[in-house]
């Protein structure tokens, strides 16, 4: 296999008579293992009434199966050294547990018996409902959980990406434990499955133990694709919310393509000239929130000057169309509507001119910085593999960097003028109830 322009390893990839695709990527320096598990699974395949259920199935994977009771997969992992963790999105969800490279059997073995086996008993639910449920009150007490998912509810009227990965409360409130076993049976399994081992290990040895563990797995996931369009925007949605916090919050989104669509170089160009990076080029190799950048153009146009005390933009890769966001918290004596106006001159500005030749430059030299940092240890080479794998192919990686290197001024430009209509946009204000600022 040529090696890929993005610093990815050599690899070793079969897919099982069960459907479940295996990535192994050896590094032979490795004092670690990584095993990570996706699931194809997100909340774009639940439905009004479970909303949150791909949330609460990532929990119960952790609270029992055939060989592992309850808190017994956490005690196994960490009794070796080593440590686990899970996260859930819109398209899928993900397990992992990186560990000394002398107990990689450790959490393959957790895996293969969790993968088709779950149990999810009544009790267990009962009590991990008490668990989701605090979580969600805990996010509530944030305006910008609160605003953004106005923002999305406003955005998608048809698409199952216009609720929240946590769910809606009612539905969190009143799920039963038969809905997640079905939902579990229904689209967790091999077919739906990519299991990624990255670090130290031997890869002959290896792939038996992978093939003599997973292949006795029955077939299983049913279709997870989504059939429902989003029909075009047409005219701008406002909200206004209010409740506790400091200073006013302002969220504004526009309708974005999906990962795989020709826009998406340079919208994702777009948003690292605006917010300062872009979440698949990221240095910083995680999986949240882009961090803020003092030389992005939304920094110096409202931080510097005193405007917002934070701002910032995120074009979020996902299968289907969602949106371009941008962000920013108030000064104090600053309202919402000064935010407001101080992002419209933002992007109009961008429409108007383009890029700058340095600022195209910069880009290009995080993408390709973040490509070669995202390859560094055993659990971001995990992630990086099974990331693309999941929702693309690994070949989309390299095609992808060299599309967002190509991307020109004029590029960029043509592009913030589609994407950003103000008569397609959706626009979320929060004002704290402590106060009205004022505009000096």
């Amino acid at each position: 296999m040529p090696r890929s322009p993005t610093a990815r390893p050599k690899l070793d990839r079969f897919t099982l008579p069960n459907g479940l695709r295996v990535v192994l990527a050896p590094d032979a320096a490795s004092p670690t293992a990584s095993v990570w598990v996706w699931y194809r699974v997100g909340s774009k395949n639940e439905h009004p009434g479970i909303t949150g259920a791909s949330h609460w199935v990532e929990h119960m994977l952790f609270q029992g199966s055939p060989r592992y009771g309850k808190g017994e997969i956490d005690r196994a992992v960490v009794g070796v050294g080593g440590v686990l963790n899970a996260f859930t999105d819109t398209d899928f969800t993900a397990y992992f547990s990186t560990v000394p490279r002398e107990h990689l059997s450790v959490p393959l073995d957790i895996e293969s018996d969790r993968m088709t086996r779950a149990l999810i008993t009544d009790p267990e639910v009962a009590r991990e409902r008490t668990v989701i449920h605090s979580e969600r009150e805990g996010n509530e007490n944030w305006p910008e959980f609160r605003v953004e998912e106005e923002l999305y509810q406003l955005a998608f009227r048809v698409h199952p990406y216009r609720w929240e990965v946590l769910g809606r409360r009612t539905d969190i409130e009143r799920m039963s434990g038969a809905e997640l076993r079905d939902y579990y049976h229904q689209y967790y399994g091999t077919g739906n499955a990519v299991l990624v081992v990255a670090g130290g290990f031997d890869r002959a040895a290896t792939a038996r133990d992978v093939r003599r563990r997973f292949s006795r797995l029955p077939k299983s996931g049913g279709d997870v694709r989504v059939s429902d369009v989003e029909p075009p925007a047409r005219g701008e949605r406002r909200a206004e919310l209010s409740g506790p916090g400091t200073t006013p919050y302002v969220e504004l989104g526009w309708r974005s393509p999906a990962l795989r669509d020709p826009e998406t170089p340079a919208t994702m160009v777009l948003d690292t000239i605006l917010g300062g990076e872009s979440r698949l080029f990221s240095a910083g190799g995680g999986w949240g929130r882009a961090s803020e950048h003092p030389a992005s153009r939304l920094y110096r146009a409202l931080v510097d000057p005193g405007l917002a005390v934070r701002a910032g933009s995120e074009w979020r890769p996902r299968e289907y169309p969602s949106l371009f966001t941008i962000q920013a918290q108030a000064a104090r004596g600053v309202s919402a509507d000064r935010l407001e106006e101080a992002i419209d001159g933002v992007v109009d500005r961008i429409c108007r001119t383009g890029p700058t030749h340095a600022e195209l430059e910069d880009v290009r030299a995080k993408a390709r910085r973040g490509a070669t940092l995202a390859y560094e240890g055993a659990s971001r080479i995990g992630f990086r593999l099974g990331y693309f794998a999941t929702v693309a192919d690994l070949e989309f990686e390299d095609e992808l960097l060299a599309k967002i290197l190509a991307v020109r001024r004029d590029d960029v430009r043509d592009r913030a003028r589609d994407l950003f209509q103000t008569a397609a946009r959706t626009v979320v204000h929060y004002t704290p109830t402590e106060g009205v600022p004022r505009d000096d």
